[in-house]
């Protein structure tokens, strides 16, 4: 069973940098495409960054790129999202999910098959 726990939300201040961590158990992330969403009180789930292990691409949703990075530590089996320069319309509940690569076809919500529990994070201005 595939398990995965986002963790390292928090309250910042605007300007901050946070990292989240996204710690897999029972599998390890070879062969997935590894994602973060997020998601706003009253909004849409919306894809934030996206990385495929095969190749090592990345996406980001434009609101976020020159800010945010997506990376990997296979030795911990960990995937990170090092955020930087927050700003308060990035306040959301972040999740971490996974794709088989064979079924990775874009960073969408609708792509990935299994999620973690998502982490807090909340920035003010």
């Amino acid at each position: 069973e595939v398990q995965l726990q986002a963790s390292g939300g928090g309250l910042v201040q605007a300007g901050a940098s946070l990292r989240l961590s996204c710690s897999a158990s029972r599998f390890t992330f070879d062969d997935y495409a590894i994602g973060w969403f997020r998601q706003a009180p009253g909004k849409e789930r919306e894809s934030v960054s996206c990385i495929s292990t095969t190749n090592l691409s990345t996406y980001y949703a434009d609101s976020v790129k020159g800010r945010f990075t997506i990376s990997t530590n296979n030795a911990k089996n960990t995937v990170y999202l090092q955020m930087n320069s927050l700003k308060p319309e990035d306040t959301a509940v972040y999740f971490c999910a996974v794709v088989v690569e064979g079924d990775y076809n874009a960073c969408s919500a609708w792509d990935f098959a299994y999620w973690g529990q998502g982490t807090l994070v909340t920035v003010s201005s």
